[in-house]
């Protein structure tokens, strides 16, 4: 197993790694839109949505892999509201075949965040 770490992407929070590879199948933990050069959190739903993917697409270029690698993305929104502006975002960066996908609303996400996205890559 070899651990994926970049600085163009936020440090993790907490005890986990910003992604793990395991053969050829990369795990990027979620990502929120904190922009890991300010430290700034975008106030808008469509400027953290940008932010989120950007820092997973970071992680994934860390290890020379981009979004076309995605197989899977799990995406976490604080209102189901955002859905379908965030869908529309999302569009613009994953392309066909698309990966699979789940959205949930959820009660909270860290620091306050409007939505965070974690994938699962494969080389």
């Amino acid at each position: 197993m070899k651990r994926i770490n970049t600085d163009k992407a936020p440090a993790a929070l907490g005890p986990y790694s910003q992604a793990l590879e395991a053969g050829n199948i990369v795990f990027v933990s979620g990502q929120i839109p904190l922009n890991p050069e300010t430290g700034v959190i975008p106030e808008t739903i469509e400027e953290q949505a940008e932010q989120a993917i950007r820092n997973a697409e970071a992680i994934l270029k860390e290890n020379g892999m981009s979004l076309s690698n995605v197989i899977k993305t799990t995406v976490l929104l604080d209102d189901l509201g955002n859905f379908e502006t965030v869908n529309k975002i999302y569009g613009e960066h994953f392309t066909e075949p698309y990966p699979a996908r789940s959205c949930f609303e959820v009660s909270a996400i860290p620091k306050g965040c409007k939505i965070e996205l974690e994938c699962i890559a494969v080389r």
